[in-house]
């Protein structure tokens, strides 16, 4: 089995030197592939400058490719793919870092389950000076685990199998080039999340209650660049999408695609409210959002999310 770490980076060469440090260092050895989106800022000199110190000490492992003009996330994420040639993929933000482990903990688990096609880990969310501020929940049995091909859309759906960020999900390449990689139109929204639900058409997913990986929490990270109300939209076509994924066998337990929709803008007219954003609080609060049915779907899914061990119907068995 062979790792590929797929680093995509845009003018960040100070943030994409922490990133590349945590890939080479990885305790197992990996291809790291830099997937630059025709950066300004002296991106290209930088690892053409560590190509070259790596190819005097032997050391090939590193592979650049550089856009020709910007092209956004999602086809810079496929251009870096194109170019890697493991068998597995990690993917990788130049904001992001991956523990020195974090390989040969997916692998040791991926080794064990040969059906699987998705492999994802606890997360640090971490600010701009490293320090930690929260962990992703575990959210099943053991060091590892792994889902059923049948079970995955289903858990995704009821957002009780959050497979994660990029820097939380590797991937077997074969299955994303199936999927003909990531969709530009969602260009760093969603735009994972879109790959993972296709992807799980082709085999298992696997989960390691470790913490793997460090995901930046900062004003600069892509997701802040979309209005809550952008977030929103996409979200429900993800849902949708997910929805003519989900094995027959679970239609009769999931809410229907309208009281989904319905739910989905309850929770991003809360989130306007929290934040303080009025006037899309205002703009997005309806009688949907204020319908008792509606607050009863928003209750039960959390009530799932708390307690998913106990009452989720998915099959989780332990690898590790």
């Amino acid at each position: 089995m062979k790792f590929s770490v797929v680093i995509t980076t845009y003018n960040r060469v100070t943030l994409l030197q922490r990133a590349l440090e945590s890939a080479l260092n990885q305790t197992v050895s990996c291809e790291v592939v830099v997937a630059d989106d025709c950066s300004s800022d002296g991106t290209q000199d930088y690892v053409k400058g560590l190509i070259s110190e790596l190819h005097a000490a032997c050391d090939y492992r590193l592979v650049y490719h550089r856009n020709e003009v910007n092209k956004g996330h999602a086809a810079t994420v496929n251009a870096g793919v194109a170019k890697a040639s493991g068998d597995w993929i990690k993917f990788l933000d130049d904001d992001d870092y991956l523990a020195l482990n974090c390989l040969e903990e997916m692998a040791k688990a991926i080794a064990l389950r040969k059906e699987a096609v998705l492999c994802s880990c606890i997360a640090a969310q971490v600010n701009e000076l490293e320090v930690e501020t929260r962990r992703t929940p575990s959210v099943g049995p053991g060091l590892a685990f792994y889902v059923p091909q049948a079970d995955i859309h289903y858990g995704m759906l009821l957002e009780l199998l959050p497979l994660g960020t990029p820097v939380q999900v590797a991937c077997r390449r074969d299955a994303f080039l199936q999927t003909n990689g990531w969709d530009s139109k969602l260009d760093g929204n969603c735009d994972d999340i879109d790959s993972w639900v296709h992807i799980a058409q082709f085999g298992d997913a696997i989960f390691l209650n470790q913490c793997l990986a460090y995901r930046t929490i900062w004003w600069g990270a892509h997701n802040q660049r979309f209005s809550l109300q952008q977030r929103l939209n996409t979200n429900i076509l993800i849902k949708e999408k997910i929805y003519s994924f989900v094995n027959e066998k679970y239609l009769s337990d999931i809410p229907t695609l309208e009281d989904t929709k319905k739910y989905l803008k309850l929770h991003w007219t809360i989130v306007a409210l929290k934040q303080k954003q009025i006037k899309t609080f205002l703009n997005m609060v309806d009688l949907d959002t204020l319908s008792l049915n509606t607050w009863w779907v928003l209750f039960k899914t959390f009530v799932a999310r708390r307690f998913n061990q106990h009452t989720s119907k998915i099959r989780k068995f332990v690898l590790i």
